[in-house]
């Protein structure tokens, strides 16, 4: 791991744990064992680092989510492969990804914090689920619904449960299975159609 890399990854730590205020460079310097100069150089202000940190963290769960869906049959094979992978990413990074959490248009914006910066790249994620809800409404996997609101709600759901595992005192095995079966009930089955 380069110093850059380690220093991404101790900020990523450092942030997700204690939210952009509390954190500071010299704590994020301290985990990463680089001086203080070291850190502004790479990333100059402590706003750039969060948001690099949360960045970073963000293209690799893109590049995850791209691959997993790539090759799905159809459109909700291609949501319960994005929810998948998803929660895995998030377990295999569970110290570094509440960064995400925090550097969110889904959640508390940190003030002092570009905004607008921040749901560009979270668009993204939206814009591919829209793509599976699409594809899905097209091919007759998923019932005909609207897309843009539909993403929305499935990326809610997402990262409700995430929040929940991550942050909350609250426990459940099963929960991030239950949330896609959820899901693909709610894309599958019509009002009405049973269930309570």
């Amino acid at each position: 791991m380069t110093k850059k890399e380690a220093i991404l990854s101790a900020a990523q730590e450092a942030f997700g744990q204690l939210g952009f205020h509390a954190a500071t460079v010299k704590d994020v310097a301290g985990r990463a064992d680089v001086s203080f100069g070291l850190v502004s150089h790479y990333f100059g202000s402590k706003q750039e680092l969060f948001l690099a940190a949360g960045f970073d963290m963000a293209d690799r769960l893109i590049a995850r989510l791209g691959e997993a869906t790539a090759d799905a049959e159809n459109g909700l094979e291609a949501i319960r492969a994005y929810m998948t992978a998803y929660f895995d990413f998030t377990e295999q990074h569970r110290t570094g990804f509440p960064v995400l959490l925090r550097c969110s248009p889904f959640s508390h914006m940190e003030p002092g914090v570009d905004g607008a910066k921040v749901a560009e790249k979270f668009s993204v994620f939206i814009d591919l689920l829209k793509r599976c809800v699409s594809k899905g409404i097209e091919d007759g996997s998923i019932r005909s619904l609207p897309t843009e609101q539909t993403a929305l709600i499935i990326y809610g759901n997402i990262v409700g449960s995430v929040r929940t595992s991550l942050l909350s005192p609250y426990e459940s095995d099963n929960l991030f299975a239950e949330t896609i079966n959820h899901v693909e009930r709610s894309l599958t089955h019509s009002p009405g159609t049973g269930g309570c």
